[in-house]
């Protein structure tokens, strides 16, 4: 089952400044949530009641709620945005006081804590949980040649509409410098041959950390991870596949659906796991084409399908809306 309590506006200005992106959308997608409660566990009755007890008991009001039970694995999946119903009294009757800076200490929880408190409850029920606060999540992007992620991942920065912020631009060769220095984004080159493939990857570990990024974007990165690398970043870094995975993996699925004569053709935004092309899938896009399409023609279609997919996945992951179910991911869109 999967219930949403509140609708989320799609969509960003046409119009924004080159510093917009900063101001990453909230966690719920709505503007008003402070707290994401995600987690996992075994099925059974008084899941949702402890939640909703938990967050009632201390005064927080449910912005969204959405639930999967899995009655395969036996599991139930959640998300829960909330906020405090404090800080929506003071929103609307004290705002003159809150621009003098006047704290309210009765609202001053934080992730940290609420997990802590959370705690006892998630024991009792076998829950694997997380509490997320709404600071944005930071991106580190990597890029080899290929700008049409890139490009499009700046632009739903700067619109705001991508749910998160891009710390830095990692690259393997320089071409894509110009697009991302022009942004305001630090472009980084680090170029790897077989002979310093290690080396690049410890340096690409140290930006992680420089940066504190959230989340690794592989934008048409075209260089394979090792797998120490890939166990390294699990559950923080996806790629973008230029192929509807399962079929057409490696190089040039294109030129492999043309000689196929498809009639669709797609991208897969997925996890990156040691497996090659085979980590938990977050979302797909895909694109009707006919016989008039040569190989160049597919391509231009499939990076369009490219960039959708990615950025979808990148925002449903900041917003913690995807979640873990072995192979498989529960994505609460």
């Amino acid at each position: 089952m999967t219930t949403t309590l509140e609708d989320r506006p799609a969509g960003a200005a046409a119009d924004f400044p080159a510093a917009a992106g900063a101001k990453a959308r909230s966690l719920a997608g709505t503007g008003t949530a402070e707290f994401v409660l995600t987690l996992a566990c075994p099925e059974r009755p008084g899941i949702v009641r402890a939640v909703t007890t938990f967050l009632a008991d201390r005064d927080f009001d449910i912005v969204e709620h959405q639930q999967f039970d899995d009655h395969v694995s036996g599991k139930l999946y959640l998300r829960t945005a909330f906020r405090s119903s404090k800080t929506e009294t003071r929103d609307r009757a004290h705002a003159d006081f809150e621009s003098l800076g006047r704290p309210e200490e009765q609202d001053q929880r934080s992730g940290e804590s609420l997990t802590a408190e959370f705690a006892p409850t998630a024991a009792e029920f076998g829950m694997d949980f997380a509490i997320h606060d709404g600071q944005p999540q930071r991106l580190l992007v990597m890029v080899s040649k290929f700008g049409h992620c890139l490009n499009d991942l700046i632009f739903r920065w700067r619109a705001g509409s991508l749910g998160a912020e891009i710390a830095v631009v990692v690259s393997n060769h320089e071409d894509l410098r110009p697009m991302a220095e022009n942004a305001g984004l630090p472009f980084i080159h680090v170029p790897v041959t077989s002979a310093t493939k290690a080396e690049a990857e410890a340096r690409l570990l140290e930006l992680v950390r420089e940066y504190d990024a959230d989340l690794v974007v592989l934008a048409r990165y075209m260089q394979v991870l090792s797998d120490g690398l890939c166990n390294e970043l699990r559950g923080r870094a996806i790629n973008i596949h230029h192929s509807f995975l399962p079929g057409f993996k490696g190089a040039k699925p294109y030129h492999q659906a043309y000689d196929r004569g498809v009639k669709l053709i797609g991208a897969t935004a997925h996890y990156v796991t040691a497996d090659l092309d085979e980590g938990p899938i977050i979302e797909q896009e895909v694109f009707r084409v006919d016989h008039s399409l040569d190989p160049d023609a597919l391509v231009t279609v499939g990076r369009d399908a490219e960039s959708q997919a990615l950025s979808r996945a990148v925002k449903w992951h900041c917003q913690h809306r995807v979640l873990l179910n072995n192979t498989r991911t529960v994505v609460f869109r």
